[in-house]
């Protein structure tokens, strides 16, 4: 029976999904891509990794890595509107903005990585080959092919296949809340609800919720949307893209902290699936699909992304499929050298570095307004924020 709810829940989200009302409307356009990109691949590690090391406390973490998130987005919104008003920003604004740039797009390289190496170990997980070893091929083998991709043809014959895998991604993670609900309000009836003890305590706690911090991210793809909508709806699509995304991953997180126990399972990159496979048979095999079409095409947009701006950065004296090659060359070596949780944390300091750096701009911009100047100092703090993340955060010990 759960089962039948789940599918059925997967065909009403894509219903919905495709609903010309919804998809046509020009605010669900402009939050659907930071929407997809925030509860894209952390969804399918994060559940784990918080349950493992923060017990009980998951949720409270949960919360606080979204509201350090929505208050990054705050001072990339605020930068947005400063823009869009035409007004003089100071020249050390526009420094610190190509920094940014060129820490985005160094950002990007070790996104792709990410997404490419958790495609590589979701693709043979319920295969006979599923060894590290393998699940390192595959990832080598996707960078072969991206590019090949976007040596010869470029990324846009692909760009449809984006926009399916959001839908797909979105429907699935539409039945995965319905079948955990299930499996909660079946635990609960037992009274078999657990209340997990904290592994991690301190700063120890601290780092290793810096270095998760790419599991939330995303929002800041609203800020290169400007060629397609207005700032006003950036803004608000931003907004309730992380409203939305908070809901769904705070409801995620409290229905699985408390429901499974931390040592019953191994702590690896897919350790979702052996966690669904309690919850209800068809779960693993909708996830697999999801993690297959959502890493690809994350990994497709990433790379495209980090061409254009490498591009647009060094006025055109290098092309895209410079950069596609650069990234993939590193993207190798990163798949080799380090594991997954390694390369969420180096994902991590990356994000925190460029959203310091927006933070930065956003500061000395409302320093120029003498009515702002509580503005400039809390944009300042929430730099070194962003710096402070970059220096600090750690990678999950996997079992």
């Amino acid at each position: 029976m759960e089962n039948s709810f789940i599918l059925a829940a997967v065909a009403l989200a894509s219903a919905l999904l495709v609903w010309p009302r919804l998809s046509h409307r020009v605010s669900w356009r402009a939050m659907i891509t930071p929407l997809a990109s925030i509860i894209g691949s952390g969804f399918l590690v994060l559940g784990p990794i918080l349950n493992t090391s923060y017990g009980k406390y998951a949720p409270l973490v949960m919360i606080a890595l979204c509201g350090v998130a929505y208050l990054f987005g705050h001072a990339i919104r605020y930068n947005i509107a400063m823009i869009a008003t035409d007004v003089s920003r100071p020249k050390s604004a526009t420094k610190i903005e190509t920094l940014a740039s060129w820490m985005l797009s160094f950002a990007y390289v070790i996104s792709v990585t990410y997404y490419l190496n958790l495609l590589g170990a979701f693709g043979i997980r319920l295969t006979p080959f599923d060894t590290p070893a393998n699940a390192r091929i595959l990832t080598s083998a996707v960078f072969i092919v991206i590019l090949i991709i976007g040596w010869t043809r470029g990324f846009l014959a692909l760009e449809k296949l984006e926009q399916i895998s959001v839908g797909v991604k979105l429907a699935i993670i539409t039945g995965l809340l319905v079948g955990m609900a299930f499996y909660f309000a079946e635990r609960t009836a037992q009274n078999a609800l657990l209340l997990n003890p904290s592994t991690l305590s301190g700063w120890s706690a601290v780092t290793l919720g810096f270095g998760l911090l790419i599991t939330v991210q995303g929002f800041e793809t609203s800020r290169y949307l400007g060629d397609t909508y207005t700032a006003a709806t950036r803004i608000r699509s931003m907004k309730h893209a992380q409203w939305l995304s908070t809901l769904i991953y705070i409801t995620y997180i409290l229905l699985l902290a408390y429901v499974f126990a931390p040592d019953a399972l191994d702590l690896t990159e897919t350790a979702i699936i052996d966690m669904m496979k309690i919850v209800a048979p068809i779960l693993p095999a909708l996830l697999i699909i999801a993690a297959l079409s959502a890493q690809f095409s994350a990994a497709i947009a990433d790379t495209s992304g980090a061409g254009g701006l490498i591009e647009e950065l060094t006025a055109n004296r290098l092309q895209p499929r410079h950069a596609y090659a650069a990234l993939v060359a590193t993207g190798l070596v990163l798949t080799w050298a380090a594991d997954v949780f390694q390369i969420i944390a180096y994902a991590s300091r990356a994000f925190a570095l460029y959203y310091g750096l927006q933070a930065a701009i956003a500061a000395v911009t409302a320093a120029k307004d003498s009515h702002k100047n509580l503005a400039s100092w809390w944009f300042g703090f929430l730099a070194l924020v962003g710096f402070t993340i970059a220096v600090f955060g750690r990678a999950v010990e996997g079992g």
